[in-house]
């Protein structure tokens, strides 16, 4: 029933998000200013403005509406809760913003401002807390076989069967496959030829079909396509290329072409790049002022380890491959190699002090003056000298992608254990996955890491 009325389901469930904003609304203002303050004015449900309630009955249809245009009820089996909860304190965050806005236009100065903060915490953890407990339940009777969509692969070859294997080992996306439509084959799943995908539509219940194709079989794509529309069928499309696209392509439009960008990554999106500077700033900000102490230490102990500067500075190659100093405490003592030899267990030319120093990593330090002159960010792919980007970029696949973003103080790699002389291959794997999934709160999850424990090195 839920896989025949989805469109149902979605606005049954944007109805349950109003209940829980006009609730969460209530409750705030009952609990904050009838039950802590004992103090009444407009924000009070009781004793406040006559209308109150009905105002905000239309606030939290407002809210549901921004949810909605931000794609939060649009059924997709496939977009994961940790993608939908920063949209739901986004979009929460608007829709309050937007009321605020709206009250100091009506000069409502002595609205409660606690009550609208306690309603915002509340109600986003509520509104993720839903979502939650209903994926919970849906993955639940897929796992049963319920609210099941049934799904036709075209195609008999490796794509198909790798379509087929995906969806096989994750029950809870709720798929159930019919068959494969091919060439002629005897495998386990075959129903037919690719020309009787239109007597399979008319005398089957289908609810999509995958076209999952290999480049000798691109020339039925147009008959597939028209005979879905035909019964009203939604058809996907796995490109034969599809070992080649990451999973952050986008799809671009210049006029009638469809253009595949396989390298667009989260930070593109001025938003998302612009949260992530500002985090950068703030936080680096901050850690100088805690760190004051800790960096006049490390000045004193280079200065009396060896001779030479405080500071050691570096040519590195960064965001859109522009060069830049990076700066560490000098931990070694001074050479010729600097901009050729990577270190090693035993470096013969580390001073005492030095290696101390990077065995806990707080040569890096100094580096929080790249991230405020935006050279660096606080997480990113670590920043490698020229000499060495010129060595790898032709026979290491994909190593030129991290210069798409800020390279990191700290990274995805790192803080897995690939850092220093290991295998750089392995390493490239690990910042291109951090670029393709950015997120804020993967930023976090690997700060987090690194201060227990991730930025402690295995040089000895």
């Amino acid at each position: 029933m839920i896989r025949k009325n989805r469109q149902l389901l979605s606005l049954a469930l944007a109805a349950v998000d109003g209940c829980v904003v006009l609730g969460t609304y209530c409750l705030c203002a009952w609990l904050w200013l009838d039950v802590f303050k004992r103090d009444v004015n407009m924000a009070s449900v009781r004793g406040g403005h006559p209308h109150i309630v009905l105002i905000a009955a239309l606030f939290s249809v407002f809210v549901v509406l921004v949810l909605a245009v931000m794609g939060l009820y649009d059924p997709s089996r496939t977009r994961r809760l940790r993608q939908e909860i920063p949209r739901v304190w986004g979009g929460n965050l608007l829709g309050l913003l937007a009321g605020m806005a709206l009250m100091y236009l009506v000069r409502a100065e002595d609205f409660s401002r606690g009550v609208l903060f306690s309603y915002y915490l509340v109600s986003s953890v509520l509104l993720c807390l839903r979502r939650y407990l209903v994926r919970l339940a849906l993955s639940g009777a897929r796992k049963r076989g319920y609210n099941q969509r049934h799904v036709v692969v075209l195609g008999s070859g490796r794509l198909a069967r790798q379509y087929a294997e995906n969806i096989a080992a994750d029950p809870t996306l709720g798929f159930h496959l019919l068959g494969f439509l091919g060439r002629g084959s005897t495998e386990e799943g075959y129903i037919g030829p690719l020309d009787s995908l239109s007597d399979i539509l008319s005398r089957q219940d289908v609810d999509e079909v995958v076209a999952a194709l290999e480049p000798e079989e691109l020339s039925a794509v147009r008959g597939v396509i028209s005979a879905c529309e035909q019964s009203g069928t939604k058809v996907s499309v796995i490109p034969f290329y599809n070992d080649l696209i990451p999973a952050s392509a986008a799809i671009e439009s210049i006029g009638t072409s469809r253009v595949i960008n396989l390298r667009a990554n989260p930070l593109d999106n001025a938003g998302y790049a612009l949260i992530k500077r500002a985090f950068d700033l703030m936080a680096a900000s901050l850690l100088l002022i805690l760190l004051l102490p800790l960096l006049a230490v490390c000045a004193i102990g280079v200065k009396l380890s060896s001779p030479g500067p405080v500071l050691f500075k570096q040519e590195r190659v960064g965001r859109n491959k522009k060069l830049f100093q990076m700066y560490k405490f000098r931990s070694m003592r001074q050479s010729g190699e600097e901009d050729t030899a990577w270190t090693s267990r035993g470096d013969s030319r580390k001073t005492r002090f030095g290696a101390l120093m990077r065995r806990l990593s707080i040569d890096e330090l100094p580096q929080l003056f790249n991230v405020l002159r935006g050279e660096m960010s606080l997480v990113g792919p670590r920043p490698e000298i020229p000499y060495y980007v010129d060595r790898f970029k032709e026979s290491v696949p994909l190593y030129m992608v991290k210069h798409q973003v800020r390279p990191g103080m700290t990274g995805w790699a790192q803080v897995n254990g690939w850092r220093g002389d290991t295998d750089i291959a392995t390493r490239i794997r690990y910042d291109v996955w951090y670029i393709e999934n950015w997120s804020i709160r993967l930023d976090i999850k690997i700060l987090l890491m690194t201060a227990l424990g991730g930025f402690v090195s295995r040089e000895e």
